[in-house]
C-alpha cells in the first residue's frame, strides 16, 4: 500500500483536547484535492485529547489515530507518523492550528515540481513572546552555515517525498532541522512562504531557556557529523595527528636545546605542554576509534524507539 495514496498529514499531539476539532474540521475543509490520510499521534497526552479524537474516528474517515504507551516527545512522535505513513508524500505539522491546514494544497503542488522536500517559511510569526523570535533566527542561522541547507525556517511545516519520511532517522529533538536532514541526505530542497497564526488554544510545550539549549546541542552534533562526514574517526583523527604532530615538533626542539645548548629538558615548562599534548593526541584517538567501534555494535535503525497501544486502522 506503500505510496498508492497520495497525501499522509502527520500530526503529533500533547496536550491539544481545545484544538482538535477545530483542526480535523479544518483539514477537512482545506481544499486537498486527492487521497489522504491525516495520523494524529497521541504523545502520552494526560489532557482528553485521546478521547476527542476516538470519538471523532467515525466522522471524518481520512483520520487514523496511533496513540503511543507513554509521553515520548514530539521527535518520536512524528517518527512514529513517517514509519506508519502509506502517502506518496508526507506533511509534518503542529497541532495548535498555528499551521494553517490551508497550506497543505500549496506545498503539495509545489512538491509535485520534483523537490525532495518543500519547508514553508513562516510569514508574520504569531508567538505570543517575542523573545522566541531571535533566538529561533539565530539558530537557523547557524543550521544554514553547518549545513549549507538554504532553508530560512527549519521549524516551519514541512512535505517530503514519503520513501524519504520512512528512512528517515528522526532523533529527539531533529524535528526541528528535517529540512537539513534531508538535505545532507542529498534531497532538493525548496522553501516558499506560507501564513502563521497565533495560538487559539492551550499552551506552548517550549521554554525559550530549554528550546535554545537544546537547539545548540542539535546544532554541535549537526557539525560533528557534517564535518567527519558521518565517521567519528575522521574527526578525532586529524585532531589527534594535529596534537601529536606539535608534540613531536615541540620534543625535538627540546632534545636539540638539551643536546647542543645544554638545556635542562625535564623540569621546564614547555616539556610538560609537550607530555600534555602527546597525551591529548592518544586521548583523541582513543574517542574516535571506540565511538566507530560502537556505531558498528548499535542495533539496527529498524528497531523504532517507541510502543504503539492503539492504531484505529487495526482496530
Amino acid at each position: 500500500m506503500l505510496g498508492k495514496m497520495k497525501l499522509s498529514i502527520t500530526i503529533p499531539i500533547y496536550n491539544e483536547e481545545e484544538s482538535i476539532e477545530s483542526l480535523l474540521e479544518r483539514v477537512s475543509n482545506a481544499g486537498i484535492n486527492c487521497d489522504f490520510e491525516l495520523l494524529l499521534i497521541n504523545d502520552g497526552s494526560k489532557d482528553k485529547s485521546d478521547e476527542v479524537i476516538k470519538r471523532n474516528l467515525e466522522k471524518y474517515p481520512f483520520l487514523r489515530y496511533l496513540s503511543l504507551a507513554r509521553n515520548m516527545g514530539q521527535s518520536t512522535a512524528l517518527s512514529c507518523g513517517f514509519h506508519n505513513s502509506l502517502g506518496e508524500y508526507v506533511v509534518m505539522m503542529d497541532g495548535d492550528l498555528q499551521n494553517l491546514p490551508e497550506d497543505i494544497p500549496l506545498l503539495l503542488e509545489e512538491i509535485q515540481k520534483g523537490y525532495d522536500l518543500v519547508s514553508g517559511r513562516r510569514t508574520n510569526r504569531q508567538e505570543v513572546n517575542p523573545s522566541r523570535k531571535l533566538p529561533s533566527k539565530i539558530a537557523n542561522f547557524l543550521i544554514r552555515r553547518v549545513t549549507h541547507c538554504e532553508v530560512k525556517d527549519m521549524g516551519g511545516m514541512n512535505i517530503v517525498r514519503g520513501d524519504i519520511a520512512r528512512e528517515i532517522d528522526v532523533k529527539n529533538g531533529y524535528h526541528r532541522i528535517i529540512p537539513a536532514l534531508v538535505h545532507l541526505r542529498g534531497g532538493k530542497v525548496h522553501e516558499i512562504p506560507i501564513r502563521h497564526d497565533k495560538r487559539h488554544a492551550g499552551v506552548s510545550k517550549y521554554t525559550t531557556l530549554s528550546r535554545s539549549i537544546e537547539v545548540m546541542f542539535d546544532i554541535m552534533l549537526l557539525w560533528f557529523r557534517t564535518a567527519s562526514k558521518a565517521r567519528p574517526i575522521y574527526t578525532f583523527g586529524k585532531a589527534s595527528i594535529f596534537f601529536l604532530v606539535s608534540s613531536l615538533f615541540i620534543f625535538l626542539v627540546l632534545l636539540y636545546q638539551r643536546q647542543f645548548m645544554d638545556m635542562d629538558m625535564g623540569s621546564r615548562p614547555l616539556f610538560i605542554i609537550d607530555v600534555i599534548m602527546f597525551v591529548t593526541s592518544l586521548g583523541l584517538f582513543s574517542v574516535g576509534l571506540i565511538i566507530e567501534l560502537l556505531n558498528d555494535l548499535s542495533p539496527s535503525n529498524a528497531k523504532v524507539p517507541y510502543v504503539v497501544n492503539f492504531d484505529s486502522k487495526n482496530s
